[in-house]
């Protein structure tokens, strides 16, 4: 049987930037190398996938994440001298900068990575670095469609730093005029009457929020 783990690829924007939260590990294989938070599959414990990945986010992260959805699936003979052969479902949470976390079993520091540093620096534990990628390759292409998940972008928000936001994500600029008219047309954002915000050139701003996603029909 394959030795099955989750691993969690935590995703938030700060200083610019779209970070990842990586665990410092306590033990071997890789002890004091960067990797992401992870553990094994319990089928004692474990009801579902995601309850796995919730579980190992209390041990490893002290709390459950939110907006957690399943990125791949990894496996294969050399990925983890522990088992002859190994399996990794990988899940990913957008969460914002101050999301509260504390290193919990086997996690000598929880650290915030910007993603392209995490990705160059060639000594994260495993292959870890080729599952951020992915997961970071998915979070960049539904930032591309205009999708934001809930509660990953601060609210309220004006189009300007929903924008930045979006440039912090993607690692690159954007067109302020087809920005807004993409917004305006899809339709899931409403400004708030009367709240404005001044900006860094003191002009005042209008003051958004996302609609409510309409309930999934079954």
């Amino acid at each position: 049987m394959p030795f099955v783990r989750t691993e969690l690829v935590v995703l938030c924007v700060a200083d610019g930037q779209l970070q990842v939260l990586l665990s410092r590990r306590k033990e071997q294989p890789h002890a004091g190398l960067l990797g992401l938070p992870g553990g094994v599959l319990r089928i004692d414990l474990d009801a579902s996938l995601e309850a796995a990945a919730q579980r190992v986010a209390m041990e490893r992260l002290g709390r459950e994440l939110p907006n957690l959805s399943q990125v791949c699936s990894v496996g294969g003979a050399d990925r983890d001298p522990r088992a002859a052969w190994a399996l990794s479902v990988v899940y990913r949470s957008l969460v914002q900068p101050e999301l509260a976390v504390t290193p919990g079993k086997r996690v000598m520091a929880l650290e915030w990575v910007p993603v392209d540093e995490a990705l160059s620096a060639n000594d994260l534990a495993f292959d870890h670095a080729a599952l951020i990628q992915q997961a970071m390759a998915q979070t960049r292409d539904q930032v591309s469609a205009l999708e934001y998940p809930s509660g990953w972008v601060p609210e309220p928000f004006t189009l300007p730093e929903l924008q930045a936001f979006s440039e912090a994500v993607l690692g690159k600029k954007l067109d302020k005029v087809t920005f807004r008219r993409r917004m305006e047309a899809m339709g899931q954002i409403e400004a708030l009457d009367g709240e404005m915000r001044v900006g860094a050139a003191h002009r005042p701003a209008k003051l958004y929020r996302f609609l409510p996603h309409p309930p999934t029909l079954g």
